[in-house]
C-alpha cells in the first residue's frame, strides 16, 4: 500500500513538472522580447484605435510600417470621414503629410526615439522591459502585461498590453488614466514580422501622390507599397517655392513661432501673439462667413480650470476665412483656425507631439505654438504660459467638433 502511495505521489509530481515546463514566467517572456526586438528587421501592422477623450468614442484606422534602421510610416485614417494623415521617417527627416490637402511638414527630429506611440511595437516592448514593477498574466493564447504608461502626458498612467504567445505580436493595448478609465484602446487586426516593402514605400513624394491618386486611401496590402504611378511635375512642386527646405531664405519662409510656412493662410498670426499678452488688434465681429470657405467657429469642449473664453473674431481678408479665439484666466492663450489653400513644405523648427488622432508640432520657446490639421482645417494654439499637457487636452477636445 505504501509502495502504491509513493508511486502515485511521484506520478503527480512528474505531471506537475511537465505542466510547468510549458509555461513561462514574466522574466522569461521579457528575455524573449528583448531578443525579438534585437533581431527584428521590419514589421507591418494594422488595426483600429479608439479614443475615449470626448463625449463619444472616436475610431481611427491605424497602419504601421517599420524597416530597419529607422524607416517608419504611420497612416491614421478617420474612420468616419475617411481622411488620412501620414507620419513618415526616412533619410531626409520626419514628415507629417496630409495628402488630401497636398500639404506636408518636414522636421529634423529623432522621432520616434524621443517619444513613444501606443501603436509602435518598440514603444510597447520598452514599456514592458523598463517597468520592474510590471504585472503579468498568462491567458489562453496571450501574455498580458500591466505596466506604467510612458507617454508624453501625465493624463495617461497605466497600460495593459496583450501579446500573442506564438510570436509575441501585439493583439491589443489599453491605456488608462489615474482613475482607471480607458482613454486609448488599440486592437490589431494583423501584425507581421519580416514584412517586405517596395523601394519607395517610405518616400515622401510617393506617399503624397499615391494617397491622392487613390482618393485619399493609401495602399494597405500587408507589406506592399502603393503601386508606382507617374505624376505630373506640377503636383510635385510646392505652391510657394520659397517654402521649400532647400530654397534660400528658408528662415524667412517659415514663421519661427508657428512652424507654418508663408504659403499657408497666416492671417491672425500677429493677433495671436498680441492676444497672448492681452492685446488684440481687431474688435470681435459678427460678420457671417462666406459659405464657400467657412467652417464656422470650432470651439474646444475643454478649458483648464479658471480659464474662460474672452472673445472670438472672424477674420475675412481677400476672400480668406479664419477664426481667432482668445482665452484668459489661469492661463492665457489663443486658438487660430484657418483652411489652408496651398501646399506648404517646411523645415520647421519644431518637434512632434502625439495628439492621438493625429501628429501635432510644438514650436517656439518662451511663446509656444501647437499646430495641427484636422478635416482640412489648420489649428494653432499659442501661449506663453499654457503647459504642453493642457495644449494637448484642448486640441483633443476639438476633434470631431463642428463649427457653430
Amino acid at each position: 500500500m505504501r509502495r502504491i502511495s509513493w508511486m502515485l505521489a511521484m506520478v503527480l509530481v512528474l505531471s506537475a513538472l511537465l505542466a510547468a515546463c510549458g509555461k513561462k514566467d514574466a522574466a522569461a517572456v521579457v528575455k524573449d522580447l528583448n531578443e525579438v526586438v534585437g533581431e527584428m528587421e521590419s514589421y507591418q501592422g494594422a488595426g483600429v484605435m479608439t479614443l475615449h477623450t470626448g463625449e463619444t468614442p472616436q475610431q481611427y484606422k491605424v497602419e504601421v510600417w517599420h524597416q530597419k534602421p529607422s524607416y517608419y510610416r504611420i497612416a491614421l485614417t478617420n474612420a468616419k470621414k475617411d481622411v488620412t494623415q501620414i507620419v513618415l521617417r526616412n533619410d531626409e527627416g520626419v514628415f507629417v503629410l496630409t495628402p488630401s490637402q497636398n500639404k506636408s511638414f518636414r522636421f529634423q527630429s529623432d522621432w520616434p526615439d524621443n517619444q513613444g506611440q501606443v501603436y509602435l511595437y518598440e514603444t510597447l516592448i520598452r514599456s514592458i522591459t523598463g517597468d520592474t514593477t510590471r504585472q503579468f498574466a498568462d491567458e489562453k493564447e496571450t501574455y498580458v502585461f500591466d505596466v506604467a504608461a510612458n507617454y508624453n502626458t501625465h493624463a495617461l498612467v497605466r497600460q495593459k498590453i496583450w501579446l500573442n504567445k506564438s510570436d509575441y505580436a501585439p493583439k491589443q493595448v489599453e491605456v488608462s488614466d489615474s482613475n482607471a478609465n480607458v482613454v486609448v484602446d488599440v486592437k490589431f487586426d494583423s501584425f507581421k514580422f519580416g514584412a517586405e516593402f517596395g523601394k519607395d514605400a517610405f518616400d515622401m513624394q510617393r506617399n503624397m501622390t499615391a494617397a491622392t491618386e487613390e482618393g485619399n486611401k493609401t495602399g494597405t496590402d500587408a507589406g506592399v507599397a502603393p503601386v508606382e504611378k507617374t505624376d505630373d511635375a506640377g503636383a510635385q512642386q510646392p505652391a510657394n517655392p520659397q517654402a521649400t527646405p532647400d530654397s534660400k531664405g528658408t528662415e524667412g519662409a517659415v514663421d519661427g513661432q508657428t512652424g507654418v510656412s508663408e504659403g499657408t493662410n497666416q492671417q491672425g498670426t500677429e493677433g495671436s501673439e498680441g492676444a497672448s499678452s492681452g492685446q488684440g488688434t481687431e474688435e470681435p465681429t459678427v460678420a457671417e462667413p462666406q459659405e464657400a470657405d467657412s467652417f464656422g467657429v470650432i470651439q474646444p469642449t475643454y478649458a483648464p480650470e479658471g480659464v474662460k473664453l474672452k472673445d472670438d473674431q472672424i477674420l475675412e481678408e481677400d476672400g480668406d476665412y479664419s477664426v481667432l479665439l482668445r482665452y484668459e484666466g489661469t492661463y492665457n492663450y489663443t486658438i487660430f483656425e484657418a483652411r489652408p489653400q496651398d501646399r506648404a513644405v517646411s523645415l520647421a523648427p519644431s518637434r512632434l507631439v502625439d495628439l492621438g488622432f493625429t501628429a501635432g508640432m510644438i514650436s517656439g520657446d518662451a511663446l509656444q505654438t501647437l499646430t495641427w490639421t484636422s478635416d482640412g482645417v489648420e489649428y494653432r494654439i499659442t501661449s506663453a504660459d499654457l503647459p504642453e499637457d493642457e495644449m494637448v487636452r484642448i486640441a483633443t477636445s476639438m476633434q470631431e467638433e463642428s463649427g457653430k
